[in-house]
């Protein structure tokens, strides 16, 4: 099989090219040869897709039997490119996003919910991502257009893994490596629907070389993981001091802190976004899509930061270390906490877990275990699994007038367990 792939240096086009030579693909790309490296092992060919005369010499008269292009610039460069191809390449995929489909989104939204309005030639660049939906519903209407049912639209959601340019999961590592308290927005139960760029070029490349057409959304199953199950991940393989303080969405709201943005990936549950963790992906699943385990996703970020460094940072994408500091601190005067035990240092007991009930509950499971920290004979059901070396309790005071009338009772809300 022969695949051009229109860019192959950056995040989603470097994981498809990476995907197809596994697979044993003769792979070809095409960029401008300015950011990234291409991939050894492949057929490079240079030009400006922008500039159609550039484009045509590079091309020259080759074929392929597929294509696979991840543009996220003016619909009319995808224009131009399938004009170009249409007569010399058997497929067509365009990596688009699920943000093609229109504001609300609908629950479980799957490939006929309601799409925004775009130009397939429209020539302007994005400059404000509040376009960034229809400029990417124009770039499908331009693939459409030329390739008719040779066409494949892959819609996927949030994108985490290796090479992210984003910067959101790199923003996240880098925070836990710097170690001490650090700011957890919500209930770390909040759903997360992201996929792993690798499972994503994977199913690309497969979905080119059976010829698969359509459109479909590629996400994570709801629920697969969750913000606690990510940050826990993260904590576990960077193995530093690094101590998740749980502060109420509310809390961060009313502190002016920005989710998606600076508190990147998280969003509040809310009506207005619990939908876009909610996709309906099954189309793609019944193909093949799979999902890999959260702490696989983390850990290979985190191995490819260490190996390549930091992708530039993006204006907008993390929380300011003051800022931070403000909100946990005003956490701490509404609510002082005192620790048990200390978080797990390197070297020491493994930190599985960071849990959060509601304190009466968790009062009434505490009996079970005494305050120095002796194993109960049955410990909390959340402890299944290896056994109990100790108990770190973190306990919150409530005083008067912080938030319920006449409250002086201490209340047990966050704990952790810390195991061999």
């Amino acid at each position: 099989m022969r695949l051009l792939i229109l860019g192959g240096t950056r995040f989603a086009g470097r994981a498809v090219v990476e995907a197809a030579q596994a697979e044993g693909i003769d792979v070809t790309t095409l960029n401008r040869g300015l950011s990234g490296r291409n991939a050894g092992g492949v057929r490079v060919l240079t030009a400006d897709r922008t500039d159609p005369a550039a484009l045509a010499g590079a091309l020259g008269d080759q074929t392929w039997d597929a294509v696979i292009d991840t543009w996220s610039g003016a619909p009319k460069a995808v224009a131009d490119g399938c004009a170009a191809l249409a007569g010399r390449a058997g497929h067509y995929c365009y990596v688009s996003t699920i943000s093609v489909y229109a504001d609300p989104l609908p629950p479980q939204a799957d490939e006929h919910a309601p799409l925004v309005d775009a130009d397939p030639d429209r020539a302007e660049p994005l400059t404000d991502l509040a376009d960034y939906p229809a400029v990417k519903r124009g770039a499908e209407l331009a693939a459409l257009r030329a390739f008719g049912d040779r066409a494949l639209i892959a819609r996927p959601g949030l994108i985490l893994g290796p090479y992210e340019n984003i910067g959101r999961l790199p923003w996240w590592l880098r925070r836990i490596e710097r170690g001490g308290n650090v700011l957890a927005p919500g209930d770390p139960a909040t759903p997360l629907q992201y996929i792993d760029v690798r499972d994503l070029a994977g199913w690309l490349v497969n979905a080119a070389r059976r010829g698969l057409t359509g459109a479909f959304n590629l996400t994570g199953k709801p629920g697969h993981a969750t913000m606690g199950e990510l940050l826990d991940a993260a904590v576990e393989v960077i193995r530093t001091d690094a101590a998740l303080v749980w502060i109420p969405q509310e809390r961060v709201l009313d502190a002016g802190v920005s989710p998606w943005t600076e508190l990147p990936i998280w969003l509040p549950r809310d009506p207005e976004y619990d939908n876009h963790n909610k996709v309906d992906s099954s189309a793609a699943r019944e193909t093949g899509l799979a999902d890999r385990p959260v702490r696989e996703t983390v850990a290979a970020t985190w191995a490819w930061l260490q190996a390549e460094g930091d992708p530039p940072p993006r204006p907008g994408i993390g929380l300011d270390p003051a800022r931070e500091q403000a909100v946990l601190n005003a956490r701490d005067r509404l609510c002082p906490v005192r620790s048990a035990l200390a978080p797990a240092p390197r070297a020491g007991p493994k930190l599985l877990r960071t849990f959060t009930l509601p304190d009466r509950t968790l009062l009434a499971k505490l009996r079970a275990h005494d305050r120095a920290g002796r194993p109960a004979a049955r410990p909390p059901a959340a402890a299944a699994g290896p056994p109990v070396r100790r108990l770190c309790l973190e306990w919150r005071k409530r005083l008067p007038g912080c938030g319920r009338t006449g409250a002086t009772v201490n209340d047990v809300e966050d704990y952790r367990l810390v195991v061999d």
